[in-house]
């Protein structure tokens, strides 16, 4: 089978991480995949905010609802976007492009919403957001606590989802 197929079948969300940095290098990496995303009208309104610091991961990890790993990640990558027509379906094509990225450096990842959340104001002004920018997704990254971590889980058949002509 293709290796990004491969890929592709076996990224998964991760919630726990080891207690190990992400060498920088990695993480430019990552970002710089994100940045070749599809974007509407080659608009990209994109900006990403890399986080290591302990602190602030432990900031984002009170703030976002059903994120309280991050306090435990080696990273978060915060998905901003300029208010465009068509941020949030730019954003959340970067997000993808950082998940696949991270997948294929062995690094684990888990994307926590960020869209329109009640959590949205406080992590924009903790990260020194300028205004007008939206914020699409966080993202946690670390090195996989589980051996074997990525595997292919659990999916539909493809059977029970295709719809040929109609639906």
């Amino acid at each position: 089978m293709n290796d990004f197929i491969k890929l592709l079948r076996t990224r998964r969300s991760i919630r726990r991480f080891q207690n190990k940095s992400i060498p920088k290098s990695d993480l430019e990496t990552i970002v710089d995949i994100a940045r070749f995303a599809p974007t509407a009208r080659n608009v990209q309104p994109w900006e990403f905010v890399l986080v290591v610091d302990k602190d602030k991961l432990a900031g984002l990890a009170n703030l976002a609802e059903n994120g309280s790993f991050l306090a435990q990640a080696a990273a978060c990558i915060a998905v901003f976007c300029t208010d465009t027509k068509y941020y949030l379906e730019d954003g959340c094509a970067a997000t993808c492009n950082i998940l696949l990225a991270a997948a294929a450096l062995g690094v684990g990842t888990c994307w926590i919403a960020g869209d329109k959340k009640p959590y949205c104001p406080q992590v924009i002004s903790l990260l020194n957001s300028p205004p007008g920018m939206k914020l699409v997704s966080l993202i946690a990254l670390g090195y996989p606590q589980e051996k074997n971590a990525f595997v292919e889980s659990e999916k539909r058949q493809l059977k029970e989802l295709i719809h040929w002509e109609k639906f």
